[in-house]
């Protein structure tokens, strides 16, 4: 484990080698935004969207909190890029090995209830969509559940996007915004977009 200061420290070097070298094929700082798509990502220091999509400054509106789930802030940052922007993509990025959907997994197996209101918060959002899941054969292989609980989890924000703004929805009628999931591969560094 690295300490705070060490950290701290990479980060101002981190900062110095970028302003004097730029950010080489992504831009420089100070470009214009005009974000061609809005990615809702999961926080996973593995998934980081730019990199993944290889876009640069500017190009992606992007929001990242863990188990990609959607609460009011999620939302409403779709909603600001979407009518900011005038954006038409907006992209749900879930990923293999995801922390939130397996910690949410482990919760219903074996309850603990002793983590702060805050993470629980982000349990309880998970929980609704893979609870199911549990009552099902594929409960059997640990695995098959995790894959499934994942893009379960992904279609399930996906959803609450397209249905729970009512800006976002007249957005998807009128002026042809498209929402839409996919699922990042952090073995293989591979996207897989959901076609539903």
């Amino acid at each position: 484990m690295i300490p705070a200061q060490e950290a701290l420290a990479r980060l101002r070097e981190g900062n110095r080698r970028f302003v004097e070298n730029g950010a080489a094929a992504g831009g420089r700082p100070g470009a214009g935004q005009q974000p061609f798509a809005i990615v809702l990502g999961c926080s996973d220091s593995r998934v980081p969207a730019e990199l993944i999509f290889g876009q640069g400054f500017g190009d992606l509106f992007v929001i990242r909190v863990a188990g990609n789930i959607v609460a009011p802030s999620q939302v409403g940052s779709v909603e600001f890029a979407a009518e900011r922007f005038e954006t038409r993509l907006a992209v749900v990025v879930g990923h293999t090995q995801c922390g939130a959907v397996t910690a949410t997994l482990e919760e219903l197996r074996q309850p603990q209830g002793h983590e702060s209101p805050n993470l629980r918060a982000i349990v309880d959002r998970i929980r609704p969509t893979i609870e199911p899941l549990l009552a099902t054969p594929i409960a059997k292989d640990p695995a098959a559940l995790a894959a499934e609980a994942t893009r379960a989890n992904i279609r399930a924000s996906v959803a609450h996007l397209r249905h729970g703004s009512a800006l976002l929805e007249r957005r998807i009628e009128r002026d042809g915004l498209l929402i839409v999931g996919a699922e990042y591969c952090v073995e293989a560094g591979t996207v897989e977009f959901f076609d539903d």
